[in-house]
């Protein structure tokens, strides 16, 4: 048996991480005027500015049933026998689905789709996880941990945007009625629930908005006490705030280890700019590189 990793482009996961623990990667597209980009083909600050000046959101669009179909089948030139497929939330995304379909049409080869139910850094971990114990573990030993990482009791994440506008236009909020009318006068705590982006709590201010995370932070991290906690902290074109951000976290928890990231493409079109995330996991994995 030899198994490999495919995670899509939506982990973020850095070129030389993804080429040091062999992990193979599909992208997702984003459409910008009358042009189709890959999305890991792009730089992240010409794509924010372009974002900035369009009077109407770019669109973003699954990877296609035929890209995966040629992934498959170069796998399987390669020898593997097995690919665990990792993919931000169905809920989100036709991604998972069209990486089924196209399981079913490479013979040869099995496909485990791994719906992560989450997105951007979350996935990134639960992709290096399966990458970093392929060798320690049995493949259905590693699928049943997958499934039970991205659970909350081992995974969660929140996210800060300065407007609910990008996801209300972008249809990927599910609970949005709930702050039509004060869209632009309040900044929304959003969380993953079942797979689907939920707005949680309506604070006025970023400040207030952040010590309401740290809040919900200490008391995640209290059920895991003892436990080596890895999290991220994910910005949409905002390095200084979040590396500032970073940095106040790291004082507050100093048992866990932060590391910083940028939302690519995809994710920056729903979320917009200036948006902040932060998840966690208590798997033990090396995050070296991010």
């Amino acid at each position: 048996m030899k198994v490999a990793v495919v995670v899509d482009s939506t982990s973020y996961i850095p070129e030389n991480v993804l080429a040091e623990h062999n992990i193979y990667t599909i992208p997702l597209n984003v459409v910008v005027g009358d042009e189709i980009y890959r999305e890991n083909e792009i730089d992240n600050k010409w794509y924010y500015a372009e974002m900035a000046a369009m009077d109407e959101l770019p669109t973003t669009s699954q990877p296609s049933i035929g890209d995966y179909i040629l992934l498959l089948e170069s796998l399987y030139r390669d020898g593997y026998t097995d690919v665990i497929s990792l993919h931000l939330s169905s809920e989100i995304s036709g991604t998972c689905q069209n990486a089924r379909a196209a399981a079913v049409s490479v013979d040869g080869i099995n496909v485990h789709v791994v719906d992560s139910e989450i997105a951007a850094a979350p996935l990134g971990v639960m992709a290096l996880y399966a990458a970093q114990n392929l060798e320690k573990k049995s493949l259905e030993e590693l699928l049943a941990e997958l499934e039970d990482m991205k659970q909350k009791h081992s995974m969660n994440a929140f996210f800060l945007v300065d407007t609910l506008t990008n996801l209300q236009k972008g249809g990927r909020l599910s609970n949005a009625q709930a702050f039509i009318g004060g869209l632009l006068k309040i900044k929304p705590i959003l969380e993953f629930q079942d797979g689907k982006i939920i707005a949680i709590e309506k604070i006025r201010t970023q400040k207030k908005a952040m010590l309401k995370i740290e809040e919900m932070l200490q008391a995640e991290f209290d059920k895991h006490e003892g436990k080596e906690l890895t999290a991220c902290l994910i910005h949409g074109n905002a390095p200084e705030l979040g590396a500032r951000y970073k940095q106040e976290l790291e004082e507050k928890f100093p048992q866990v280890t932060f590391i910083l990231q940028e939302f690519g493409p995809v994710v920056a079109t729903h979320l917009g700019e200036g948006a902040l995330g932060i998840g966690f996991t208590t798997y033990k994995v090396d995050t070296t590189g991010l």
